[in-house]
């Protein structure tokens, strides 16, 4: 675990902690290191939730599949990301998770016993403390994050959902010019559309001159 304590103490769950700290701190919540192939399922929605899990390398989907088979996708996370950290805290059998987890490209997760951390710990240390005071700001943010991709979704048509996402990646890059971090089809999962209806609204906002964009890359050019 060592070869990844760098990636674990710049994680927004670990930061503040010492890395002379860290050895006992991932001894009481067991944690566990696992690696995961391209395509790998790591989680099924419904299942039980007894770890949460920290992304090392890699890259992983968080997927919604429906009854009549098709999917959403929820988030896509990057390393140094936490994922399962709500269900895993509810007490055993109570948490399920809500989303499909899978790996996207061959990823190595730190697999945690997050609710180890509830009942508080014995010495007082600080570091205990610290964890908590930052599992409770990666709450906060996701809650954030989860508002706003409501505010998208919210939108009546499938141009004002894209406009509204759009516009809020260059206010996040501080630019005109950004680049996504979705492919065109899991946009469209993001977004809660229809591929081809997307593709089409894209190319009448760039025949209309308010984008421009190649593959991954967007460019803000009207009002």
């Amino acid at each position: 675990m060592l070869e990844y304590q760098e990636i674990i103490l710049n994680a927004p769950l670990f930061r503040g902690i010492g890395a002379e700290e860290l050895p006992a701190l991932l001894q009481v919540l067991q944690g566990r290191v696992r690696r995961f192939g391209e395509g790998e399922l790591l989680f099924l929605a419904g299942e039980a939730a007894h770890s949460a899990g920290l992304l090392l390398e890699g890259r992983l989907q968080l997927l919604r599949e429906e009854y009549g088979g098709s999917r959403t996708l929820q988030a896509q996370l990057s390393p140094g990301e936490l994922f399962g950290e709500s269900p895993a805290l509810l007490p055993d059998g109570v948490g399920r998770l809500p989303v499909t987890v899978q790996a996207a490209a061959p990823s190595t997760v730190l697999l945690l016993e997050l609710g180890r951390t509830v009942g508080g710990c014995p010495g007082s240390c600080k570091c205990h403390q610290k964890l908590m005071e930052n599992l409770l700001e990666v709450l906060a943010q996701k809650n954030l994050l989860l508002n706003r991709r409501l505010g998208h979704l919210c939108r009546r048509t499938t141009r004002d959902k894209l406009l509204s996402f759009l516009h809020e990646q260059a206010a996040a890059a501080g630019s005109n010019a950004f680049a996504i971090p979705f492919d065109r089809q899991q946009l469209a999962d993001y977004l809660c559309v229809e591929r081809s209806a997307m593709s089409a609204a894209l190319s009448r906002l760039r025949e209309e001159g308010l984008i421009s964009y190649r593959r991954n890359r967007f460019w803000l050019t009207g009002k």
